[in-house]
C-alpha cells in the first residue's frame, strides 16, 4: 500500500525531528555541562604521620571543605605516614612545588624559618584551652604568616594546627626535672629544645621521626617526647612503657602551600583554599585534643604506666626565665608572637 501524503509528510517529520534529537544528544555529550565544565584537578596533601592522628583531621577537614567549596573541582589526595618523606623533607618538596599541601610542626618548620622555634617554647601555653584559642586567633596567624612569607621562599602557611601537647616517655618514670638528668633525649632539632633539654640537665639527640622506635629500642636514646596520640598510634610504647605526662610544649602544626600552586590559582580558587584552611584552624586543635583523651585511655588499658603527678613547677622554674630570652634571640617575628600568644586570655 502506499502511503498517503498526509502519512508522509508524518513520517519525514517524524524522521527529521528524529534526526535532530539525536544530533542534539551528540552535541551535549561532547558539551561539558555546566556543573562539571570545568576540569577537575587533584592535589597532594602529605603529611608524615599515621591516618588517626591529628594530622589525618586536618586532611579530612581541608579536603571536604575544598570539595565542597569548588563543587568537587578542586581534590584533594591525602599521603599519609611519611609515603612522600619526613617534615624537613616535606618542607623542601612544597617550596620545589613537587607537592601541594603539607602539615608539618612548628618545631620542624624551624629548619628552614628558625624563628617558627618560637612555636617550641616550654610552657608558652598554659593550657589546653589557651593552645585551641591562641591557634585560630587571627592576630597569632597573621604574625606566623607574615613569618614565613619573610623569612622562606616557595611556600606559604595558610592554617594553624594540633596534635595536643608534648610528654616525655621512656622506661624509667619522671617525676620531676631531676629524673631526667644525664637522659640522652630524642628532640626535634630546634634552638629552643636544644637549650631547654641541657638546661633541664638532659642530652639532646636529634634523628628523624621514623627512627625514634628503634632508638629508644636499643638504647641509642633513653627517652623522646610527643603528644599522647603520636605516642599511642606509632607504638612507641612498646620500648618506652612510661608515659610521664610533663605537658612541656605544645605540639602546634602549620599547614602549608607551594607558592608555585598559589600563584596558578585564580582569585576564586584562592578564597576557597584559604577557607578550607581556615576550616582547619578553626577546628582540628579541639577535635586533636580529643583524640589525646582517647589515647590516654586505650593506653592505660594496654598497661601503660602513665605518671600523671609531674612537678610541673620544677620544670617552669628552669624554663620561664627563657621565654622571653629564646623569643628575643630568635629574631622579631618570633618575639611578636610570643607576646601576642601569652596575651591571649
Amino acid at each position: 500500500m502506499i502511503a498517503s501524503s498526509k502519512n508522509r509528510g508524518s513520517v519525514a517529520m517524524g524522521t527529521s525531528a528524529g534526526i535532530v534529537g539525536i544530533a542534539m544528544a551528540a552535541a551535549a555529550l561532547l558539551l561539558p555541562s555546566s556543573a562539571g565544565a570545568q576540569e577537575v584537578k587533584h592535589f597532594r596533601f602529605a603529611y608524615d604521620q599515621p591516618r588517626n592522628t591529628g594530622y589525618s583531621v586536618a586532611g579530612d577537614l581541608f579536603a571536604e571543605k575544598l570539595k565542597e567549596l569548588s563543587k568537587g573541582t578542586l581534590v584533594v589526595d591525602q599521603y599519609p605516614g611519611a609515603q612522600l618523606g619526613q617534615e624537613p623533607q616535606l618542607l623542601q618538596l612544597v617550596k620545589s612545588g613537587d607537592i601541594e599541601f603539607a602539615i608539618i610542626s612548628s618545631a620542624n618548620t624551624a629548619t628552614i624559618s628558625p624563628q617558627a622555634g618560637v612555636m617550641s617554647l616550654h610552657f608558652l601555653f598554659r593550657n589546653e584551652a589557651h593552645v585551641i584559642k591562641a591557634l585560630a586567633d587571627p592576630k597569632v596567624f597573621d604574625a606566623i604568616k607574615t613569618m614565613i612569607d619573610d623569612t622562606a621562599q616557595g611556600l606559604h602557611v595558610i592554617g594553624t594546627g594540633s596534635q595536643g601537647v608534648r610528654h616525655i616517655y621512656s622506661k624509667r618514670e619522671v617525676h620531676n626535672v631531676g629524673d631526667i638528668k644525664g637522659m640522652k633525649v630524642r628532640v626535634q632539632a630546634t634552638a629552643t629544645e636544644d637549650t631547654m633539654f641541657p638546661a633541664y640537665g638532659a642530652q639532646t639527640v636529634h634523628m628523624p621521626f621514623g627512627s625514634v622506635y628503634t632508638s629508644l629500642q636499643t638504647g641509642v636514646v633513653d627517652a623522646a617526647e610527643n603528644s599522647i596520640n603520636v605516642y599511642l598510634v606509632n607504638k612507641h610504647y612498646e620500648v618506652a612503657p612510661v608515659l610521664s605526662i610533663t605537658e612541656h610544649e605544645a605540639n602546634n602544626a602549620l599547614l602549608f602551600v607551594s607558592d608555585k600552586l598559589w600563584q596558578s590559582l585564580s582569585a576564586e580558587q584562592k578564597q576557597w583554599v584559604q577557607a578550607a584552611a581556615n576550616e582547619v584552624s578553626a577546628k582540628e586543635p579541639q577535635k586533636a585534643f580529643e583524640l589525646e583523651r582517647n589515647a590516654l585511655t586505650k593506653l592505660k588499658s594496654f598497661g601503660v604506666k602513665v605518671v600523671e603527678d609531674v612537678d610541673k613547677k620544677s620544670f617552669t622554674a628552669i624554663a620561664d626565665p627563657y621565654l622571653d630570652k629564646l623569643a628575643r634571640e630568635l629574631g622579631p617575628h618570633a618575639e611578636k608572637i610570643k607576646n601576642l600568644i601569652r596575651a591571649i586570655n
